[in-house]
């Protein structure tokens, strides 16, 4: 069964009761830009905290839905290749602009850029916009985000989104959506009348 998107929510879970009990739990594995080349791990495990109930909440309700459709579409290995390299990429961008920061949003944009390629026309849970739509819409967003801080981290956004993005472009050939064929129509009598005419 590809669930491996439930097992990471419920990673995250965990991982924020234990926050809410143990303090230094947070303060050991969170992505401080200044002690990645001496604790290089942290790139990852602060991929499994969050800052408060709600961004939990959010996180895992889109990777829930988005998450559980990219594994049926491209299975396991490379939704998780796919999720885990967008948390990287979008780790090493925070480090190009804020000094510290938590949570699973960037891989989550990997995930939804691959499907932005993969299933452009599928509709998203962003005012009902198609896929690749809500990709070009968040970039934007997240862009000029850099500019106007709001204590949300949009250079991880954008580092997991242009992943998944070369993920999808990657996968595409052998997972994108196959264009239908379209079936002629044969106007209605016009057998009837060839066996007038030649039978």
């Amino acid at each position: 069964m590809n669930k491996s998107s439930l097992i990471i929510v419920g990673i995250c879970v965990v991982a924020f009761f234990i926050q809410l009990a143990l303090p230094i739990f947070e303060d050991t594995f969170l992505l401080v830009s200044s002690e990645v080349f001496a604790r290089p791990w942290i790139l990852i495990t602060s991929m499994f905290l969050h800052g408060d109930f709600l961004h939990l909440f959010y996180n895992m309700l889109i990777l829930s839905v988005f998450g559980i459709v990219l594994e049926k579409i491209i299975g396991t290995k490379k939704f998780l290749m796919v999720y885990f390299f967008g948390g990287l990429v979008s780790g090493i961008a925070v480090t190009l602009f804020y000094p510290a920061a938590l949570g699973a949003s960037g891989a989550i944009m990997a995930v939804m850029g691959t499907l932005a390629v993969l299933r452009p026309k599928m509709r998203s849970i962003f005012y009902g916009m198609p896929m690749a739509a809500a990709a070009v819409f968040l970039m934007i967003v997240d862009f000029f985000g850099l500019f106007a801080p709001s204590g949300v981290a949009n250079s991880a956004h954008l580092g997991g989104m242009i992943l998944g993005l070369a993920a999808g472009l990657y996968l595409k050939k052998q997972y994108g959506e196959k264009p239908q064929r379209k079936v002629k129509q044969i106007p209605e009598g016009s057998f009837s009348n060839w066996e007038d005419k030649w039978m």
